[in-house]
């Protein structure tokens, strides 16, 4: 009577539009150099993954990605201490484990030490993060029903040239919802163009040897434009007039002028000519209420590795602690963020009166916060430039 408990199941039935499509890239793999023992053996019984963020499906709701906590949370969720603290004291143990590969790392590419452990550490927690899924399954959904197909096209193409040229198993190539693989998360296309060996062994393993990940991650940073000698940023008290609608990358001047202009160092930092003479923006992610930054060009090349600045501020003020135990002098606010779609109903609005010309994302960036400033002077509202449901109901009303 228990027969039907030991009755196989029924299999699930394949999803033909998929499989028809992954064999459509054939060609294409074949002209990136990908084998075809390879390209057979790695698509053989692939199927999507239908419950990644990101996609969009037919019949279902927009998937789009509100759990990348960079841009859902406050800072200070994103920035908390605790975290910092714990990951500052790992990165000064790691800085003498590694010591002889990060001296070697500062001197060929001239990104500090401290820079690239905190990539490390924010992107797998020194490696004791396990990504969780299957990078080859995740590019190729991606390419199938995300919202960047083409180029997801490319990196599942280019996925497939990494296990054809044996640069890594597909077990070991274990990736984030996104795609990004190794200890330092790179994009298969990523790793083509930055990736080093640099421990000599012959071959750009940026998932388990230490000095390729660093290194790697050290020359995707020079390649974006990386700066030697230059801060990342400097932690300033802004002066009460402070218009925070300028917190834009175009608003730039050197250091210098913004110190003129009532700017002061934190904890009476002295900066010499040089610093003085770098350009520099604004930014303040808490609109007037939390610190604010003078941010430098390498600033935004850590951008360039995350588009996201309480990202670049999390690796920064990360890199900062490993050789002082100082936190931000200015503490964030218990600021409350606004949802998704919120946000991007208050960027619909700015658009609408002509303030904001950056795509409708719902993400309270830099542009957004300025855009938002813009619109208070406008209205004669207070200018804080903070997204916030009194905001949203003002810009709402307004037409």
């Amino acid at each position: 009577m228990l027969s039907f408990l030991l009755s196989p199941r029924p299999a699930l039935a394949a999803d033909s539009g998929f499989t028809q499509f992954i064999a459509s890239l054939w060609p294409e793999a074949q002209a990136a150099g990908v084998s075809r023992a390879t390209f057979d053996a790695e698509t053989r019984g692939l199927e999507p993954d239908y419950k990644l963020p990101d996609l969009i499906l037919p019949g279902r709701p927009a998937a789009g990605a509100p759990s990348q906590a960079e841009f859902v949370q406050v800072p200070a969720d994103y920035l908390k201490e605790a975290s910092i603290a714990r990951l500052a004291e790992e990165g000064q143990r790691l800085l003498q484990k590694y010591r002889p590969s990060l001296t070697a790392i500062e001197a060929r590419f001239g990104v500090p030490a401290t820079i690239v452990l905190a990539i490390w550490g924010r992107e797998t927690d020194y490696g004791r993060y396990t990504l969780p899924y299957d990078g080859l399954r995740v590019l190729a959904t991606q390419a199938y029903v995300g919202r960047r197909k083409d180029q997801y096209r490319n990196e599942f193409i280019l996925a497939l040239k990494m296990i054809s040229d044996g640069e890594v198993t597909r077990k070991d190539l274990r990736a984030s919802w996104a795609g990004a693989t190794g200890l330092t998360q790179f994009l298969p296309s990523e790793f083509y163009q930055h990736g080093v060996d640099f421990d000599g062994d012959g071959r750009r393993d940026i998932w388990h040897s230490v000095p390729d990940a660093l290194a790697s991650a050290a020359q995707q940073l020079v390649n974006k434009g990386w700066q030697k000698g230059v801060r990342w940023a400097y932690e300033v008290r802004a002066p009460a007039n402070v218009d925070c609608s300028i917190g834009v990358p175009e608003v730039t001047k050197p250091i210098g002028e913004w110190l003129r202009g009532g700017f002061v160092p934190v904890r009476g930092q002295q900066l010499g000519g040089a610093e003085k003479a770098e350009p520099a923006s604004l930014l303040q992610p808490e609109g007037i209420y939390g610190p604010a930054f003078l941010t430098t060009k390498n600033y935004f090349v850590i951008k360039e590795y995350n588009f996201s600045d309480l990202y670049v501020l999390f690796v920064g003020h990360l890199s900062d602690r490993m050789t002082s135990p100082l936190p931000f002098a200015t503490p964030w606010s218990a600021s409350t963020q606004l949802r998704t779609a919120d946000v991007e109903a208050m960027q619909r609005g700015l658009t609408r009166i002509g303030l904001y010309a950056d795509k409708v994302d719902g993400k309270a960036g830099m542009q957004t916060r300025a855009a938002l400033g813009a619109y208070q002077k406008k209205a004669g509202l207070k200018v804080d430039c903070w997204p916030s449901e009194a905001a949203l109901r003002s810009l709402g009303a307004a037409r």
